[in-house]
């Protein structure tokens, strides 16, 4: 069974993406291919921007169950519309209206089970796609992209673990920004997340945020500090005082800025840039001990 860590941040822009393509890149060499990265940010992924060379080897579009209520049928009796705990049905007696609002349906059935008149059925409707590429390391990437204007994201994402291959020894979740939803999903079978913040005011604020929603999870958790030697030192006195596992500090480097700029991360990394994932990977060998996993 593969080992999963999470790579994610409470706010957009603090370098998670930057860390999550990074250990993979890095790891490929401490795990000769056996790590697969997979791209759960499914309303703007872009992992694969840093693989040039990837080859996409399939595509499989994702579909979710829409019910469906025939009018001729109901009897507007509006069980289906109390069955339903999202909100997603109208029905208007008076007007002899009933219908499903698809962008608030779960696909959970309720309404199905509360119809005794057969009225209601299912369609397919398309929320996304489910990529995978082969890369010039590791086991490659997969990534889900969301169909412009759904808002099935936890959806598309349940969908898109569900058909990453286990048969490697370690996969990366590149999650989603944010304390929503779609990253308690992404987070939810992870053996260890990592959460990237920088030393900001907004850095902070948004890592007390996903700090309290691991807890609230009850995951293993670590903190990875990027840009480290800007803004302040309030970070640092969190993590201290929170007796937070503190797994790295990435400096802030320019000429790295660029490489990211570029889509090169790990060929051209500076020296001190490598030096600081190295002793990520280390910190991440001790954990793997911890949890009696080989690296």
């Amino acid at each position: 069974m593969a080992y999963k860590i999470a790579i994610a941040s409470g706010k957009g822009g603090t370098g998670k993406t930057t860390v999550a393509v990074s250990l993979y890149k890095m790891l490929c060499r401490e795990l000769e291919g056996q790590i697969r990265l997979v791209d759960c940010d499914v309303e703007e992924p872009n992992d694969s921007i840093f693989f040039p060379e990837a080859k996409k080897v399939s595509e499989e579009e994702v579909r979710q169950r829409i019910p469906k209520i025939n009018v001729a049928d109901c009897t507007f009796c509006r069980q289906c519309a109390d069955y339903c705990e999202f909100n997603a049905i109208v029905v208007l007696p008076s007007a002899g209206f009933a219908e499903v609002n698809s962008s608030l349906c779960h696909s959970c059935g309720a309404c199905l089970e509360a119809c005794n008149y057969g009225a209601i059925t299912e369609y397919d409707q398309v929320i996304g796609k489910v990529s995978c590429y082969q890369t010039s390391v590791g086991e490659g990437l997969m990534e889900g992209r969301l169909k412009i204007g759904s808002a099935m994201q936890t959806l598309l994402i349940k969908e898109l673990k569900k058909k990453v291959p286990l048969n490697v020894e370690m996969i990366l979740y590149d999650a989603p920004p944010g304390t929503s939803c779609s990253v308690v999903e992404t987070t939810n079978d992870s053996d260890y997340v990592l959460l990237v913040t920088e030393p900001t005011p907004f850095g902070l604020h948004d890592l007390k945020l996903t700090v309290d929603l691991m807890k609230e999870l009850g995951k293993d958790f670590g903190v990875i500090i990027n840009k480290a030697g800007m803004g302040n030192d309030d970070v640092y006195r969190f993590v201290e005082e929170n007796a937070i596992d503190l797994v790295g500090e990435i400096p802030f480097v320019s000429a790295f800025a660029s490489c990211y700029a570029q889509g090169n991360l790990v060929e051209d990394m500076p020296m001190e840039i490598t030096d600081a994932f190295n002793a990520i990977v280390e910190k991440l060998r001790h954990r793997l001990l911890v949890d009696k996993v080989s690296l």
